[in-house]
């Protein structure tokens, strides 16, 4: 395919990342080395369907323009390569350094039902001496045998506290583990948990309360968005919540942070896979989110894990649109003319309006008055308002919305297609009054501009 069509059809996401062809699902292996964010990701390189799993590969220097690279790892008679993460072995605690730079080590699973003679699931390591760019397979894998079920998608953290590697894994139903080594080879059982409801792809790791670094909680996270809040002092993790979610879209699935930020950014970064978009006619299939960062922060109902948009964002503004100040009425909806590509943010003060909607490429994002309730298509959320006034963060590609209300407190990952020949961008009031303040639209250039 040529670079005049490559990445312009008609459905691809404009700045989100979408392999150049084909599957891809989870986001694997997230780790940032030498000025480069890595992005692995579930892929068929042979199909659009869901098939033959391997680690597709990404980099970029900004979360927002990424450069598709050779496929990472390939299946083998252990199985196919399932979900996983990776690290940057800064002390070369496993042993597989080469030359003078610090290895990377990807965990992944072996996905034996799917081997050429099936064997159960385990869990396989990888590295590499050269940035990424090749990848070998540990002589020895699995490094983890079977345990029980399906068990998958090892998610790897370094714990400073007890110089150990921490392994957080999926076991079946609702049920995850945790797993502690001093060099990525032998794993060591330290405990067990239960997220119900929630199941696949964990992540864990440590934030700071408010930004206080002398109040930390850890959060373990599972594939749906569903996440515990807790303590972690090297053998036991203690939660002090129920499941609590971050994720209010449908379309939100298998999120993973990055390890290896550098201190000096300090963000804990995250992208999701955006499950269930439909590209019709298109040579991919399905896309990531947009990276966000994640921050704790204490509300009326407690300690709450908050999402917001990385900066890196502004990146891409174009045209700006700005109104201090607009008043909306059932007979007086607000139509900026602005482009496809779409950077919101606002304050709705819904008033005496019984329904405000935002019409978006003929879709409506509808906030109900009388339920405190904001939906999109079939994705909806409970949301307080503060003040009077609700802050609401929307991007808009071409086939996909992310809201984001209350500074991150609520979050929304929906895929769409969009409804022909309709107005990008409509506000509209129903029942009565409400208003918009510091209404700031961007239009965004294409990330593979």
């Amino acid at each position: 395919m040529s670079d005049q069509v490559l990445y312009r059809e008609t459905h691809r996401p404009q700045f989100h990342f979408s392999a150049q062809k084909n599957w891809i699902n989870d986001p694997n292996g997230l780790v940032y080395y030498e000025g480069e964010y890595h992005l692995f990701f579930q892929h068929n390189p042979e199909s659009v369907v869901w098939n033959n799993m391997t680690w597709g590969h990404a980099v970029s220097a900004d979360l927002v323009h990424w450069k598709q690279l050779e496929h990472a790892l390939l299946p083998d008679e252990l199985g196919t390569i399932f979900s996983g993460s990776a690290v940057v072995d800064w002390h070369n605690t496993s042993g597989l350094q080469e030359g003078d730079e610090p290895p990377l080590v990807a965990l992944y699973t072996s996905a034996g039902a799917h081997a050429p003679d099936p064997v159960p699931f385990t869990q396989s390591l990888a590295y590499s001496n050269d940035r990424g760019r090749t990848w070998t397979k540990y002589a020895d894998n699995p490094v983890l045998g079977h345990i029980e079920g399906a068990n998958r998608d090892p998610k790897i953290v370094w714990h400073d506290a007890t110089d150990q590697w921490l392994m957080a894994l999926y076991l079946d139903g609702s049920r995850y583990v945790l797993y502690g080594s001093p060099n990525l080879l032998q794993w060591n059982h330290l405990c067990d948990l239960d997220l119900p409801g929630v199941s696949e792809c964990p992540d864990l790791f440590e934030l700071p309360v408010d930004g206080n670094p002398a109040d930390t909680r850890w959060v373990y996270w599972g594939a749906s968005g569903g996440y515990l809040l807790g303590h972690f002092e090297g053998a036991v993790y203690v939660p002090e919540t129920e499941v609590l979610h971050a994720e209010q879209g449908h379309n939100g699935y298998a999120a993973q942070t990055w390890s290896d930020v550098p201190t000096d950014d300090g963000r804990r970064l995250q992208i999701s896979w955006m499950r269930g978009g439909k590209y019709p006619a298109m040579p991919f299939n399905q896309q990531m989110s947009f990276p966000v960062e994640l921050t704790l922060r204490s509300t009326p109902k407690g300690i709450r894990l908050c999402r917001t948009p990385v900066r890196e964002i502004e990146l891409l503004h174009g045209k700006a649109y700005y109104e201090a100040e607009v008043a909306l009425t059932p007979d007086a909806p607000f139509a900026p003319d602005v482009g496809e590509l779409l950077d919101l943010r606002f304050d709705l003060l819904p008033e005496d309006a019984e329904v405000f909607t935002v019409r978006i490429r003929g879709i409506d994002l509808r906030y109900e008055a009388a339920k405190r309730r904001l939906s999109f298509l079939d994705a909806s959320a409970e949301i307080e308002i503060c003040e009077g006034r609700i802050p609401l963060h929307i991007l808009v590609d071409r086939t996909s919305l992310e809201l984001f209300a209350h500074d991150g407190e609520i979050s929304m990952s929906c895929c769409f297609l969009p409804e022909a020949a309709e107005h990008v961008l409509s506000f509209h009031a129903h029942g009565g009054s409400a208003r918009l303040d510091d209404l700031r639209v961007h239009e965004l250039d294409s990330a593979w501009s």
